[in-house]
């Protein structure tokens, strides 16, 4: 072992029940109590405390079974903003702790563990799990060892609210030999199928199995997986996201509709969503296309290119407003809508339309910054587009607050 293997490693870093962990940040009741998050028309069950699933409740459980499960767990709205919150409070504290961090979700994290001074990595992962615990009261697990996916296994066994180093090869392999295989992101049931025959059952049997027979029988990506599970880091931290090539949003409606203006309605609400999105990534969108669900397990869809990528509202629209007649399939009832803009281009590297007047873009761009400026202040959406109807059954659920909120997908800075 030189001396740089034993001064660099790799961590993960994972928020244990992390939406139910972020609600008792903010209300000291809920703590101890099983607590489960409801998703976005509150009717399943998205993320639960360790109380609730010990009453059985498991993740995507419809409300109506995880109140026969656990009739007396206090059931919440999810607010995916104060998460983020929370989330980003943590990259910065991990920051602190690492020069190099990849934000991998909103609530995971790897980053490259450096220890100097006689420190040891158990001291650097003890040090961040309790610093992040005291500053921001989210218990956290983490795991450090020689490459990603070890850390990512460590940090899982040493849950809830551990912290874990394993360098030395004899433990690792110690570790390895009780885990088994189906505990590696990216092996499960199938995968572990092809695997049975070979007698490789625990992490420590493919660490040991010939590369060539893991290679074919896993491919590239289970080749990955035994360099890594024998010390030899692979993979990359990754510490500036990977360009999108495509954003979406949608979902469903809650209420089955054939009422074309109530689909345009979600067209337009799901357009200030999408355009929202594509402003907070800095692109434009050089094609849309819309999808639309239906109840017949039909699904419509209309595309179309925009000559010039664009994020503004009026030029979205009038690019959507056609994709959704070839989408819409006359007096059938349909269930969900998305939006999917690609072709993504850098914001402001865009050449600009030859047929766009100077002061059509110019007044479009300065109402943009407007209802952007109102709305931070005041609350998302406050301010919405004329182009909206009023509809407010689409755009708020007054029964149960319920307003439509997004999760950045996997990588969400």
């Amino acid at each position: 072992m030189d001396t740089r293997e034993r001064t660099t490693a790799v961590g993960h870093l994972d928020a244990d029940c992390f939406y139910v962990s972020a609600e008792r940040v903010r209300d000291a009741f809920l703590v101890d109590k099983p607590v489960g998050v409801l998703g976005n028309q509150g009717a399943c069950v998205i993320a639960k405390s360790y109380e609730m699933k010990a009453a059985g409740v498991k993740t995507a459980d419809p409300i109506w079974e995880a109140l026969v499960k656990c009739p007396d767990g206090i059931y919440v709205k999810r607010d995916f903003r104060w998460y983020e919150v929370l989330s980003r409070l943590m990259r910065d504290l991990v920051h602190e702790l690492s020069p190099r961090v990849e934000y991998y979700s909103i609530d995971e994290f790897f980053f490259q563990a450096e220890v100097r001074g006689g420190r040891t990595f158990q001291d650097l992962a003890e040090a961040m799990r309790d610093r992040i615990w005291e500053r921001i009261g989210v218990p956290v697990t983490v795991g450090i060892a020689r490459t990603r996916t070890l850390a990512k296994l460590i940090s899982d066994a040493a849950k809830p609210h551990g912290a874990l180093a394993v360098i030395d090869e004899d433990e690792v392999e110690q570790f390895l030999a009780v885990q088994p295989v189906t505990e590696i992101t990216g092996v499960a049931g199938r995968r572990a199928a092809r695997l049975a025959p070979w007698g490789i059952a625990t992490c420590l049997d493919l660490a040991r199995a010939d590369r060539r027979l893991v290679r074919k029988l896993l491919t590239a990506a289970g080749e990955t997986l035994w360099w890594e599970l024998n010390g030899e880091p692979v993979q990359a931290i990754h510490s500036r996201r990977p360009a999108h090539k495509a954003l979406s949003r949608g979902g469903s409606f809650g209420e089955s509709t054939a009422d074309p203006m109530v689909l345009y309605a979600w067209l337009v609400r799901n357009l200030e969503r999408l355009i929202e999105e594509l402003r907070f990534h800095d692109v434009a969108a050089g094609r849309l296309t819309v999808m639309v669900q239906y109840k017949t397990g039909h699904t419509g869809a209309g595309g179309k290119s925009l000559v010039v990528p664009s994020d503004r509202f009026d030029v979205l629209l009038e690019t959507a407003r056609p994709c959704l007649r070839q989408a819409w399939m006359r007096g059938v009832q349909a269930t969900h809508m998305h939006l999917i803009a690609e072709n993504l281009a850098p914001r402001g590297q865009c050449a600009l339309a030859l047929f766009d007047p100077p002061s059509q873009r110019i007044q479009a761009e300065a109402v943009a910054r407007v209802k952007e400026q109102i709305n931070d202040r005041h609350g998302r959406f406050t301010l919405r587009s004329a182009a909206t109807l009023y509809l407010p059954s689409i755009y708020r659920d007054t029964a149960n607050a319920y307003d439509i909120c997004d999760i950045r997908g996997k990588i969400c800075f």
